[in-house]
C-alpha cells in the first residue's frame, strides 16, 4: 500500500543506530494519502504521495 501511484515512490529500507550505536533494521515509508483524482479523464481513488500532490502532478476530483 504504501506506494505512490504517480511517481512510484515507496518504502526504503536502512539501519537504525542507537546511541549506545546498537543496529537494527527499519523502514522509511513515504507519506501517501488516499485521493479522489482524475486519472485518464475519469476520477478514481488512488494513492498519491504528499509531494506529487503538492507539486501538481496529480489533479484532484471534486
Amino acid at each position: 500500500m504504501a506506494k505512490c501511484e504517480f511517481c512510484g515512490k515507496g518504502v526504503s529500507f536502512g539501519i537504525k543506530v542507537s546511541h549506545s550505536h546498537r543496529r537494527s533494521n527499519r523502514t522509511w515509508k513515504p507519506n501517501v494519502k488516499k485521493v479522489k483524482a482524475v486519472v485518464n479523464g475519469t476520477p478514481k481513488r488512488v494513492y498519491v504521495c504528499t509531494r506529487c500532490l503538492r507539486s501538481g502532478k496529480v489533479t484532484r476530483a471534486v
